[in-house]
């Protein structure tokens, strides 16, 4: 998922593109994680409570962070993988178990995030989570309520109905270039289960995301959420945060934009970020001190008011700021909450299937 750099985090810590110190001096702790995830005020206070500099890297995709942690000998203490790379990385042996007796304020974490967490982290052994959010339909609210006779889209079928879908294709439609997502979305809407490996459901998907192809502008991961800021598309599958990121955008360009986001009546996608200790982080002790900070109920509402994700912190939406708590796309009520499914990771005849019909499905073929 694309995400926006804070500029006050830039010029705060100048200094954290460095390569991180190694070596076992405690009163440095080296986090690699997405460039706009965090207060930096939540940083400076960090250090001031406990004497602990910081060294912040950013990275722009999962693919660097676990390319990285394969590598090994990264230096770093804490990273934030995904639910998915998670899986990956503890499969590998890249990740220490935690030791929970030094993490007080994991008693403070959500047990339905960590339960969705543990689909990919069994028993909750190598992660905590920081952030999550879900998959769904962004949309120009105007636009969307013209060629839908005043309603706003509530339901997959805007997306896999092509009589629907084609209302939108002057206005322009972009969809999320991630196949797992995608194909586990139209599981969703088969009403089948989203983890199958079953060839004749995923058949099933395959044939379902064929029809997009002649009314989708663009299929991307990240420019959507400037086109839809823009008014150069209407219409989006995307990510929840994206969907904030893209309204926050119109807002402050005054472009006239409405952005919407919906989780569709059928269900949809729960994703999730992470905080984990490389096996070879240098500085443990530091590490845990870290994520306990950032466990803390008011430190992860002031880190959500700062990014609009929610945090698996209990409580945290009665702590952030109104406009933020009482956002349904960064906090879904629970009657959706109630409908948000985990996929695993696939496994190498499915990932091959899926792949090679993503490609024909964006082609068109």
């Amino acid at each position: 998922m694309r995400r926006f750099v804070l500029a006050l985090f830039i010029i705060s810590f100048a200094g954290s593109f460095a390569s991180p110190q190694a070596g076992g001096d405690e009163r440095v702790v080296s986090v690699y994680s997405w460039s706009d995830y965090i207060d930096p005020n939540v940083l400076e206070d960090f250090t001031k409570q406990t004497g602990i500099k910081v060294i912040y890297d950013s990275y722009d995709s999962n693919e660097a962070l676990e390319t990285k942690l394969m590598l090994g000998n990264s230096g770093y203490d804490v990273v934030v993988p995904s639910a998915l790379v998670l899986q990956r990385a503890i499969a590998a042996g890249l990740l220490q178990k935690l030791d929970t007796s030094k993490l007080v304020n994991a008693a403070n974490l959500s047990p339905r995030i960590m339960a969705h967490l543990a689909v990919d982290d069994p028993d909750n052994r190598y992660a905590v989570n920081y952030m999550w959010f879900t998959a769904g339909i962004a949309f120009d609210a105007d636009k969307a309520r013209a060629r839908l006779n005043g309603a706003l889209p509530d339901s997959w079928d805007v997306i896999f109905k092509p009589d629907i879908l084609e209302k939108f294709a002057d206005c322009g439609i972009e969809i999320i270039d991630d196949p797992q997502a995608m194909f586990s979305i139209a599981l969703i809407y088969l009403k089948l289960n989203p983890n199958t490996r079953n060839l004749n459901d995923l058949e099933r998907a395959a044939a379902l995301l064929n029809t997009l192809k002649r009314n989708v502008k663009k299929f991307n991961s990240s420019e959507y959420v400037n086109a839809l800021a823009n008014g150069d598309i209407c219409l989006a599958v995307g990510w929840s945060g994206d969907a904030v990121l893209a309204r926050n955008r119109a807002d402050e360009a005054d472009s006239g934009v409405s952005v919407g986001y919906a989780v569709p009546e059928e269900g949809s996608l729960i994703a999730l970020d992470n905080l984990a200790i490389p096996s070879d982080a240098p500085h443990v002790d530091a590490a845990y001190k870290f994520i306990d900070f950032l466990l803390r109920p008011e430190i992860a509402a002031r880190n959500t008011d700062a990014t609009g994700f929610a945090s698996g912190v209990s409580g945290v939406q009665s702590l952030a700021a109104p406009a933020i708590a009482n956002d349904r796309t960064v906090f879904p009520d629970s009657e959706t909450m109630a409908h948000l499914f985990s996929v695993r990771n696939y496994d190498l005849p499915t990932l091959k299937y899926v792949a090679r019909e993503w490609t024909r499905i964006k082609s068109g073929k």
